[in-house]
């Protein structure tokens, strides 16, 4: 088992944790050594076959249930995790969600707010805190953020996710002033972009073999895996990154 971080990285939580990228994030955290909270919302059978997976092969995890767009959800998760295994002192933003392609002119002013709310709000939240978590303010020992954005938020995802699109734009200037904000207090705060990544939310969005029809116009010509995304986080949150706040890492095949 790989040991890539201190004991002040012992305890990470991960977001949206029961599928894809966070599924992945939480079992290559798992291999390094992390004890990993797999946060979900609906999917428990899933999220408890990736604490499985994960105890399996020698790791440590938990599965909470909790609404990460919910102030008091939030609040109650990150409680238990302080109960039960102490503070957190990794977060992984990676819950998320994009509904039916659209094009602007179609979107009810519902599913805006819907998008905005569980895209933004939920990393807001979870953000604040992990802060009171992780301050050497507030008597943490410091820690570590990697909000997961969009290549969408830099593309603007014409045609079939303006909403998804904007709601990661928002991640983008959260992850630059919170950067800014908490440095001093010991937490560094890092952003991924992923790009056209090999999961199940291209089904979310009524078309599953995406990645399929746009490929051609991806440099390396191919989508990304979850595995890959994975990686980039993990080494964010890792002392190899010690020296790196309000960075942004595209991972999105050159484009």
């Amino acid at each position: 088992m790989t040991k890539n971080l201190s004991e002040n990285f012992a305890i990470a939580l991960v977001t949206g944790a029961s599928r894809g990228i966070g599924a992945a994030t939480a079992k290559l955290l798992a291999e390094q050594g992390y004890r990993v909270v797999i946060n979900y919302h609906k999917n428990q059978p899933a999220a408890e076959l990736v604490v499985k997976q994960i105890k399996s092969a020698g790791g440590q995890a938990l599965a909470i249930q909790a609404d990460v767009a919910d102030e008091a959800s939030v609040i109650a998760m990150f409680d238990e995790v302080n109960s039960t295994w102490g503070r957190v002192s990794a977060l992984v933003n990676n819950a998320g969600q994009l509904q039916t392609q659209s094009r602007l002119v179609n979107l009810s002013a519902e599913r805006i707010n819907h998008i905005l709310k569980t895209n933004v709000t939920s990393q807001f939240l979870c953000c604040r805190e992990a802060i009171k978590h992780m301050s050497n303010k507030l008597g943490g020992k410091g820690g570590a953020i990697v909000n997961v954005s969009s290549a969408a938020s830099r593309i603007g995802a014409a045609n079939e996710y303006i909403d998804y699109a904007a709601s990661k734009g928002a991640i983008d200037t959260l992850t630059i002033g919170l950067s800014n904000e908490i440095a001093a207090e010991g937490i560094r705060v890092n952003c991924v972009r992923p790009g056209f990544i090999d999961t199940e939310m291209h089904a979310d969005g009524g078309e599953a073999n995406r990645i399929e029809r746009v490929k051609h116009n991806i440099p390396l010509g191919r989508g990304g895996t979850a595995k890959e995304v994975a990686q980039a986080i993990a080494w964010l949150l890792s002392n190899d990154a010690s020296y790196v706040t309000g960075t942004f890492v595209d991972i999105a095949g050159g484009r």
